[in-house]
């Protein structure tokens, strides 16, 4: 039985399934819970589930794709993901202290557990919360294969089958492979004879442009011939006339070349395809201001991270200013890292990382208190296709969904790290719900272990 063990000599579960429809014709007019039955008759059959061992993978894309997985002593394994951080796998090894012997069903049980044991550290927020997350994920996968049932169904069932996609095109070339610290390095996916030259993302300023709106349209038009319905660019590639990286001033010109590759985009894709945009905190909130008022005839979808994610007062300030949604949450944690700025509406998009919030039930409960506040949720997601399809999920099975990001466009091995789902796994700019159990794939570990990062445990 799957493993389970049951005790022979009390009753045979077999014969007592076969006997349900019989008791249901038996005892009609009487209050008979079936789910309940059904449930209790499960619970006998895998009455005891334990943790035995976390290990961990981390694979070189276009960022760490850190991997954590969850054994048990019934032969179940859970897959989750984390958001890159410095010594991240280090952190989830020493996790595993909490978690061994523990049954994995109980996750709310065992996120407080972490969450408590991780205090001490000071982790009211941070990279503790990015291996927390994957934990979850994992654990959230490791119950739904023990009960046959999707996420999905775990977290209340779907509102919709398909989770639109939006495509993160970064600038007008493929976003470059980045360390845990955002160094820039040698993707091992390009060939040697490449032209493409590593930048530094927080580098010095240029006088000229990294891009043009030639580039920008181009890039807008592949995109919106993949079947994508939402695109996103950054207003802060690197080169952007930023003169001066750190102060965040925007002269004119650097104003009016953003806006030219914005609206460059728009004249490309027409009114349909939508956009967005991303500043990454880089601005001061009145340049940003100036930078939003130019962009009203786009009709953006919305104006991403103007400010930093902790300055809620300069939030309000820009929001009241503008004509443009304006969203953000990637940087954020917990529910308390967005209870205010939501009950404020000093945003109009929440867009919370499900690889680093706190996971899924952390994440829905924001998305639940954005509803109340009429507000949609646009998940960030930077990540593999583990980490992109635990956020279709959660998408599916919230009412106040908007687009899912993804970020993995120019990582040619993307579709090829998972098994167990169609390919390409987006179509036509939407991922559909999984519906086996748990997450509804697993690890292509002939392909995680080609591009894994050296010097990293590969599950060890």
């Amino acid at each position: 039985m799957d493993g389970c063990h049951a005790d022979s000599k009390t009753v045979n579960l077999t014969q007592l399934k076969n006997l349900i429809p019989k008791i249901l014709r038996a005892t009609q007019g009487f209050n008979l819970n079936v789910v309940t039955l059904h449930s209790s008759i499960r619970d006998h059959e895998c009455k005891s589930l334990k943790i035995i061992r976390l290990k961990t993978a981390v694979v070189e894309a276009n960022f760490d794709w850190t991997f954590v997985r969850i054994e048990s002593d019934e032969g179940i394994s859970g897959l989750g993901e984390c958001f890159f951080a410095p010594g991240l796998s280090s952190i989830l090894r020493s996790l595993e202290s909490l978690l061994r012997g523990e049954d994995p069903r109980d996750v709310h049980r065992l996120f407080r557990k972490l969450r408590l044991a991780t205090s001490g550290a000071g982790s009211s927020a941070g990279i503790i919360y990015n291996a927390i997350s994957g934990i979850e994920a994992a654990l959230w996968d490791l119950l739904g294969q023990s009960l046959g049932v999707p996420i999905h169904r775990l977290l209340g069932g779907k509102f919709r089958d398909k989770v639109r996609i939006y495509a993160d095109c970064h600038g007008s070339e493929a976003l470059e492979c980045l360390d845990d610290v955002l160094r820039s390095r040698p993707a091992r996916w390009l060939s040697h004879e490449s032209t493409h030259v590593a930048k530094d993302y927080f580098g010095a300023g240029h006088d000229e442009p990294a891009s043009t709106p030639a580039e920008y349209k181009q890039r807008a038009l592949e995109k919106q011939a993949e079947g994508f319905t939402a695109l996103k660019f950054d207003l802060d590639v690197p080169g952007t006339y930023a003169a001066d990286p750190h102060s965040r001033a925007l002269s004119n010109r650097a104003i009016d070349h953003a806006v030219s590759l914005i609206g460059a985009v728009r004249e490309a894709v027409g009114v349909e395809t939508e956009i967005a945009v991303d500043c990454h905190w880089r601005y001061s909130a009145s340049d940003v201001i100036r930078v939003a008022h130019e962009l009203e005839p786009c009709r953006l979808l919305w104006l991403e991270d103007p400010v930093p994610p902790d300055s809620v007062a300069a939030l309000m300030e820009v929001s009241a200013k503008v004509r443009v949604p304006i969203a953000t949450g990637e940087n954020l944690f917990l529910f308390e890292g967005f209870e205010e700025i939501i009950a404020k509406h000093a945003i109009s998009i929440v867009t919370p990382d499900l690889q680093k919030v706190g996971g899924l039930a952390i994440a829905q409960s924001i998305a639940q208190f954005a509803d109340v506040h009429t507000m949609p949720v646009a998940p960030h997601n930077i990540s593999s296709p583990v980490g992109t399809l635990l956020s279709a999920h959660f998408c599916a099975a919230i009412p106040n969904f908007l687009a899912l990001e993804f970020h993995g466009s120019d990582v040619p091995f993307w579709n090829d790290l998972v098994e167990g789902l169609p390919k390409p796994i987006i179509q036509d700019g939407f991922i559909r719900v999984p519906e086996k159990p748990g997450l509804g794939v697993t690890l292509n570990e002939e392909v995680t272990r080609r591009y894994a990062r050296k010097g990293e445990p590969f599950f060890e």
